[in-house]
């Protein structure tokens, strides 16, 4: 038997490399005449450019930059070259031979990631992409391409504190630039001035969400970063009057806003869309073609796969839902472990946290409990 071992992290307690390791031996101690492959998983948030740099032999490297509330955090990417990648993964990317000697591979959630918030910072209202463009920034100076994955964000400032830092001024009736151009701030914007400079930008996510609305950034996601449910209507409006600005000074369509992904990471996808071109890339299907997860996947007779939570959001784009899926239509059974449910527990979906337990005592006890569920089980 050849078991596939596939997790994403379990936010706050494991990484997905973690995951992986813990799961590993409890597997081998039940089974030990199972072949095992490990291959961590990423969705484009955390350990994005960890994961995909070391799966395709690149350089990682770490830049300081203003964290989500301009606090210090230290972004890590990668430096990876062309050639590394999987003709696939390189077809998506449209890369030309001979034209890119380095591409970069970044993620939002080390630069502006909720991850990097304790809960009473949590507030879509102050916080700040201000960092990710530090980091574009820097790397447009020395790669060809950047490929940044944007999940796990805290941020709905629609990308504004990143053009900030690549070149764009967010200024007030009196001319003083918003610094930086927080949501909190938008209702003193009047004009912008300047365009963004950075390299050609692949973005990669997989939420389908358009910018504005009851589907929108504001209203899916605020919530979830902190965002009071009174806010949704107004901080949602003044996003809409921003974007109209913005599409006004980048000569772009108003109408973009409501494509598909522009409410990605709060809007980021949006404002480095409309300004400087940026593409969105299907993200697991990137991860896929790095990682070389559908020959890996064709070669197993199981998957082991979870996260920290597996509900109906991770069906709709998220790495352990996509693959659970992809298996079963290869007919291969495939065992979700995470630490909560928001689908029914059955005989492929297992719940690793005993009832009962309080969040804060089973998080340090994650990989004991993961273990524990797998020997139960699998």
């Amino acid at each position: 038997m050849r078991v596939l071992v596939a997790f994403d992290k379990f936010k706050d307690a494991l990484s997905a490399e973690a995951a992986c390791a813990a799961a590993a031996p409890a597997i081998a101690a039940k089974h030990p005449d199972w072949s095992i492959d490990l291959c961590p998983l990423t969705d484009g948030g955390e350990g994005f450019a960890v994961t995909l740099t070391r799966a395709l032999g690149g350089s990682l490297e770490t830049l300081e930059v203003a964290g989500p509330r301009r606090g210090p955090a230290t972004a890590a990417f990668g430096l990876v070259s062309p050639t590394a990648l999987p003709d696939d993964a390189r077809a998506m990317l449209k890369l030309e031979p001979g034209r890119h000697n380095c591409i970069a591979i970044a993620d939002l959630a080390s630069t502006s990631g909720l991850a990097l918030l304790p809960l009473s910072d949590r507030n879509p209202w102050e916080t700040t992409t201000l960092g990710a463009g530090q980091l574009l920034a820097e790397l447009s100076r020395r790669v060809d391409g950047i490929v940044l994955g944007i999940g796990g964000s805290a941020t709905n400032d629609l990308g504004c504190g990143a053009l900030s830092a690549l070149g764009v001024r967010f200024l007030d009736a009196f001319g003083t630039p918003l610094d930086p151009p927080t949501p909190k701030t938008w209702v003193d914007l009047a004009r912008l001035e300047g365009r963004p400079t950075v390299a050609p930008l692949a973005i990669a996510c997989d939420v389908v969400n358009p910018l504005l609305g009851p589907s929108g950034a504001t209203a899916i996601f605020g919530p979830q970063k902190g965002l009071p449910a009174s806010d949704v209507r107004r901080l949602d409006a003044l996003a809409g009057r921003v974007a109209d600005s913005m599409c006004g000074h980048f000569g772009q369509a108003v109408a973009r806003a409501g494509e598909k992904g522009m409410g990605a990471a709060g809007g980021f996808s949006f404002g480095l869309a409309i300004s400087a071109g940026a593409k969105l890339l299907p993200g697991f299907d990137f991860v896929a073609a790095c990682l070389g997860l559908n020959r890996r996947l064709a070669a197993a007779d199981l998957v082991v796969t979870g996260e920290g939570r597996f509900d109906a959001t991770s069906l709709a784009g998220k790495a352990p839902g996509t693959l659970s899926a992809r298996a079963r239509r290869l007919g291969k059974t495939a065992h979700i472990f995470a630490g909560s449910l928001g689908v029914s527990a059955d005989r492929v979906h297992h719940p690793i946290t005993p009832e009962g337990m309080p969040l804060a005592a089973a998080l340090p006890r994650t990989a004991e409990l993961l273990q524990a569920a797998i020997a139960r089980e699998l």
